[in-house]
């Protein structure tokens, strides 16, 4: 199976690379040609990808920053950032321009799943519109879903493979194509009820994430 992945940063190298390593052949795509021509060489610019890891893929992994190589893809996953604005805003810009990009190559038959941390109803409101402008109907041309990346960086008890995996689906039938797709490089995959339940849950985690350390700086203060 061909994996096309969009973004090659802290979350779409270590995919990249997990896919490889199972034997896919992958595609992967960043507007960075710096990202892409350290990835050519073999070098890792992730912290928790060692270069050993992306050079023993070898061919497997090609970068690229065409779309038009996303085409050949079974599966594309985007994997891009979703920073907030000054006002503390969710700033899709990079998520819209890949949903844009994407739906200039889509093609029947694909499967697309977004991995960026959004608001739910990201993917069912925004993505799944600019993706139909290519004139194919998500649900029955291609299939959508949404499964945050959940790695804890720097944590090796907790890595890609060992981590579970929450997936959502546009359909029942999009939703069985993600699980399919990531039993390959996951032990434990879970099916949610929704895209909308899965985007929640990455958000509640991080928000629990963040209050947990925030209460420990205030109590490291008092102590």
């Amino acid at each position: 199976m061909k994996v096309g992945i969009m973004g090659l940063g802290y979350v779409g190298l270590p995919l990249a690379v997990a896919f490889c390593e199972e034997g896919h052949d992958v595609i992967g795509l960043d507007v960075d040609p710096r990202r892409v021509d350290a990835t050519q060489r073999g070098e890792s610019y992730v912290e928790d990808v060692p270069s050993e890891r992306v050079r023993a893929v070898g061919d497997r992994l090609t970068a690229t920053t065409r779309h038009a190589d996303l085409a050949d893809a079974a599966a594309v996953l985007i994997a891009v950032p979703t920073p907030l604005t000054r006002n503390r805003e969710p700033d899709l810009g990079a998520l819209l321009s890949a949903g844009s990009a994407l739906a200039g190559v889509l093609r029947e038959g694909q499967l697309v799943v977004l991995e960026s941390t959004s608001y739910p109803g990201t993917t069912r409101e925004r993505l799944v519109p600019l993706l139909e402008e290519s004139g194919l109907a998500a649900g029955r041309d291609f299939q959508v879903a949404f499964s945050p990346e959940r790695v804890d960086p720097g944590r090796t008890d907790y890595t890609m493979r060992t981590t579970p995996k929450l997936v959502g689906g546009y359909t029942e039938a999009c939703l069985a194509r993600a699980v399919a797709l990531y039993d390959e490089v996951c032990d434990d995959v879970v099916p949610l009820s929704s895209l909308e339940s899965a985007e929640l849950a990455k958000l509640l985690e991080n928000v629990f994430r963040s209050v947990n350390i925030a209460l420990v700086n205030e109590l490291a203060m008092l102590c």
